[in-house]
């Protein structure tokens, strides 16, 4: 009897529960099978069915994410190049092309292209809360980047020179140093030093002080690759920024954390700086102002901001003030160290260089111990070197992803429909043989001076292809301030200094946070007897 109502009890109370899961367990088969049903009917019917790339990728975006979380995709992505041909597909809806049938298409100046969702990640999901270099809306880009586009001008570069010159010189010491200890030093970690403290320098008239000891003061080196992995990572499933970014800033981890740090740190200069200001009680001294004293970034920026409040507002001030910090320090390092790199892996390289540094200096046309942006430009091998070693290493090594505009585009014989993503990466472009020649893997500067000689179809494909900086209306606006602090500083090095690397006989390793940064570009340095 007992056993009986045991029975009836357990079937009367567990039969609705049992039901319940029964109808979930439907549920999910009839979901997966629907999502099944879908990818095929997609798969089949879409005009990119076509496209070739690894199985996985037909799948979401996971097998893009892996690969980039593994910090090689520069060199993934030139190997499915090289294997499946221009057009690949690296996720559901993502394209890697490299043909310059993209360039005038999709990244020309009067492009209809926006930036993709990727860019999300790389600002702060507040309103009003952005920088420069995320911003998709296309208008509010070209008229942000028209007000102060003047500031990064090539005429402006020469009110910057005594900035560099301040932390050159001090760079010079550091080298020397090193060299009478004969100690084994992260160059890679000492360009970004000198790369910080001039873009300080250049902003505010303030160097960070990385070049004092060495150290990563403040934690500012710490937040920036924080920034990088978080912008480059969760940028690929974008619409989990907003949620990621509360988490991790509430954590006290990853980019949010090191971006709410870098907004703090600009704040605080500028505040300063207000401060600084009002204390200064002699109006009339003010007033009288040598016009021709050097400003710096951000004496420029609040001068306009006097001048035109409703122009240049106090968050466009801490907007560039921000923009100049997370953009400015890792290119011009990592653009540094590859120029270094591959003069010592090429060493007749080295020497045709410093034949030229030598003829200038007899001529009177290269200055001793500093040398002027203007001697440097007037340099052809130099120019030639450090247009090269961008080519060998650019900075970035990410797809520029664009979104496809409605009435879709067509791309080396494929039709990318409204909504499409897709992209160039500058290292697919840059090892592109066809553009640069058999020898695309091999450092030769010499092939920018024969290309200028012989003129003509040669020339202009290489140049329109060559993207260190991106492209059209959204190349870096910084660039030039870039060119400034190495045109300046690697004729002074080398002239000054050998160098002897760690391990001639390996390449060295990188990582790639959307910028490619060595991680163990090491030597020793000596003084070069005169």
């Amino acid at each position: 009897m007992s056993g009986n109502n045991a029975d009836h009890f357990a079937v009367s109370h567990s039969s609705p529960f049992g039901t319940v899961l029964q109808y979930a367990s439907w549920t999910v088969v009839l979901f997966c099978a629907t999502q099944i049903l879908l990818f095929l009917y997609r798969s089949l019917t879409s005009p990119l069915r076509s496209v070739p790339g690894p199985f996985l990728a037909r799948f979401g975006r996971i097998y893009y994410f892996v690969k980039c979380a593994l910090g090689r995709w520069e060199h993934d992505d030139i190997a499915l190049h090289r294997k499946h041909g221009p057009v690949i597909r690296v996720g559901s809806d993502l394209y890697s092309i490299d043909s310059p049938e993209i360039v005038k298409k999709v990244y020309g100046i009067n492009s209809k292209f926006p930036k993709s969702d990727w860019y999300d990640a790389w600002r702060s999901p507040e309103p009003h809360r952005w920088t420069l270099f995320p911003v998709r809306d296309m208008k509010l880009h070209a008229e942000t980047r028209k007000r102060f586009q003047a500031l990064y001008s090539m005429s402006s570069l020469v009110s910057y020179e005594g900035y560099v010159d301040e932390c050159a010189a001090i760079f010079r010491k550091r080298l020397s140093e090193f060299a009478a200890s004969r100690e084994t030093i992260d160059m890679g970690h000492w360009f970004q030093c000198y790369a910080f403290d001039v873009i300080g320098n250049i902003s505010y008239s303030q160097r960070f002080g990385f070049l004092d000891k060495g150290e990563d003061i403040a934690g500012l080196l710490k937040a920036l690759h924080g920034v990088l992995r978080y912008g480059s990572l969760v940028g690929v499933y974008a619409r989990w920024h907003p949620i990621l970014y509360n988490l991790t800033s509430r954590l006290g981890m990853g980019g949010a954390s090191g971006r709410n740090y870098l907004m703090k740190y600009v704040g605080q200069r500028i505040e300063q700086r207000k401060q600084e200001k009002n204390s200064d009680k002699n109006v009339e001294e003010l007033g009288q102002r040598d016009e021709n004293a050097p400003m710096d970034f951000l004496e420029k920026l609040m001068v306009a901001s006097q001048t035109d409040p409703e122009k240049v507002t106090p968050y466009h001030v801490f907007m560039m003030g921000m923009s100049n910090i997370v953009a400015g320090s890792d290119t011009t390092a990592v653009s540094l160290s590859s120029i270094l790199y591959n003069l010592l892996k090429y060493p007749d390289t080295m020497r045709k260089l410093r034949a030229e540094i030598s003829e200038f200096e007899k001529q009177g046309r290269c200055g001793n111990p500093d040398v002027s942006f203007k001697e440097s430009q007037e340099m052809p091998y130099l120019q030639a070197v450090m247009k090269e070693a961008l080519r060998m290493h650019a900075a970035t090594g990410f797809p520029l992803w664009r979104d496809v505009p409605q009435g879709g585009v067509e791309i080396c014989g494929y039709y990318f429909p409204e909504g499409t993503t897709v992209g160039i990466n500058t290292w697919c472009a840059h090892y592109n043989e066809d553009v640069f020649g058999p020898d695309a893997e091999v450092f030769r500067p010499e092939r920018w001076i024969e290309a200028e000689q012989e003129g003509g179809e040669k020339l202009k494909s290489m140049d329109a292809y060559y993207m260190p900086f991106g492209l059209g209306s959204r190349t870096c606006i910084g660039r030039h301030i870039s060119f400034l602090e190495m045109s300046k500083l690697i004729p002074q090095i080398i002239r000054k200094f050998d160098f002897e690397l760690e391990h001639p006989d390996r390449p060295w390793s990188t990582e790639n946070n959307w910028f490619i940064i060595p991680t163990d570009f090491r030597l020793k340095v000596k003084v070069r007897e005169e």
